[in-house]
């Protein structure tokens, strides 16, 4: 008698669910490969405005202090235009903002870049273009991640906001290092001319995406509801406390770490005197570490709150070895680990923030969240210029290494007796 065959195992959906997990998953949309294409370039282009805008201001003024001002001008808009934009973001098309917004700042580059060829040395010139650039990186900031969402739909959704975060991120950190080789090799106009193209690209690429292949959310507010949806974002914030201290988190790391264009400034004319080519090497190896760091963390599925105040202590921690190094082939390497670890706390903790609030508030929460990153790095700009000023390079960035190790431990602190309040 034949053994009796085993009947055939039902095909299991895991093997699909689990690769909708995956990283890579959101780039098989044709919508998303644009997207997040333009989100590199668009975030890389950004900071090279402001990095270029912050060496012309050194230039001019010979003050650190002064940089520290442009760097704060640049990002304290958000602080006041921050919760508003929330409310725009969810009430009007991601596509069309997005439009607008880099129209203006490709128009505020190329503005720069002809201004500064015919010779301007009017400061004030710079800082009016730090500020207008502040407004519409408050709106465009936003709606960018929150684009994410129409563009993938609800299907692989966490695996979408953690590439792009980690790429928003990485072009963060690769701007400033094309920026400091153009400045380089050709000044800074170059740089803003430079960024006035990558705009129009950028621009190109938006509108080739497709509005027929957008997921639009249904829960967007309506327009008599605009004072409440405000308070909605503070409300959802103010009652999930782990949240509000992610948030917190991030904010005191971008006033105490995230100060490259005054401190690079500093360390490349201060300290090692090597002068524009030091300080694109040093954005440079920052951006290495950067892709590095990207990578790693769009791997990570679940980095959890543990892992989040890990990775901002060792982001401070590395900052402020960076400042002891003997020589600057040392203070080099450092930077590679510092650009990594910066990239993997910045980009688990947007993550978290994006995935813990709903489709209906996400535009108003990160309309909390991005202020508090960027206005906490205005005012370290600020922090950072006069430390470096009055009690030297190396000090001012022990000083702010030591601060951000601090937050992570009383950020820690605070989440660890909330679980135990809680599992009492």
């Amino acid at each position: 008698m034949s053994p009796r065959p085993f009947p055939p195992r039902p095909k299991s959906t895991a093997p699909r669910a689990r690769s909708t997990e995956s990283w890579h998953y959101p780039l098989r949309h044709h919508n998303y490969r644009i997207f997040v294409t333009l989100s590199l370039v668009g975030s890389g282009g950004v900071w090279m405005q402001r990095l270029a805008q912050d060496w012309l201001v050194l230039q001019l003024t010979g003050s650190p202090a002064a940089v520290g001002l442009a760097v704060a001008l640049q990002f304290l808009p958000m602080l006041v235009v921050g919760p508003i934009s929330g409310v725009l973001v969810d009430l009007f098309p991601k596509r069309r903002i997005l439009l607008v917004c880099q129209s203006v700042a490709a128009l505020l580059a190329a503005g720069l870049a002809v201004w500064n060829a015919m010779g301007g040395t009017d400061v004030w010139v710079v800082y009016a273009s730090c500020i207008a650039l502040g407004i519409t990186s408050a709106i465009d900031g936003p709606a960018r991640q929150v684009f994410v969402n129409e563009v993938v739909g609800d299907q692989g959704l966490p695996a979408a906001i953690g590439l792009n975060s980690a790429i928003g991120q990485l072009g963060a950190m690769a701007g400033p290092a094309l920026a400091g080789v153009v400045i380089a090799q050709a000044g800074p106009a170059a740089a803003f001319a430079a960024n006035a193209l990558i705009g129009v690209s950028v621009l190109v690429m938006i509108a080739s995406i497709r509005p027929g292949e957008l997921h639009h959310s249904l829960e967007a507010p309506g327009p008599t509801a605009r004072k409440g949806q405000i308070l909605a974002g503070f409300r959802f914030v103010r009652a999930r406390p782990p949240l509000l201290l992610t948030m917190l988190l991030a904010g005191l790391l971008g006033a105490f770490g995230m100060n490259g264009p005054v401190v690079l400034a500093a360390f490349a004319d201060g300290v090692w005197h090597s002068g524009p080519a030091g300080f694109g090497l040093f954005n440079t190896v920052s951006a290495l570490g950067a892709l590095a760091g990207a990578l790693v963390a769009t791997r990570i599925k679940r980095f959890g709150r543990k892992g989040i105040v890990a990775s901002a202590g060792l982001f401070g921690l590395t900052q402020a070895l960076a400042a002891l190094m003997p020589t600057q082939e040392w203070f080099v390497v450092m930077l590679i680990i510092v650009g990594f670890m910066t990239l993997v706390f910045l980009t688990s903790a947007a993550t978290a923030v994006q995935l813990e609030a709903g489709a209906s508030v996400r535009g108003r929460v990160l309309a909390l969240y991005f202020p508090l990153l960027l206005g906490g790095h205005a005012l370290g700009g600020l922090l950072a210029g006069w430390l470096t000023e009055d009690f030297g390079v190396p000090t001012g960035l022990v000083v702010t290494g030591a601060l951000g190790m601090l937050s992570a431990a009383v950020i820690g602190f605070l989440l660890w007796r909330f679980s135990a309040r809680r599992g009492a």
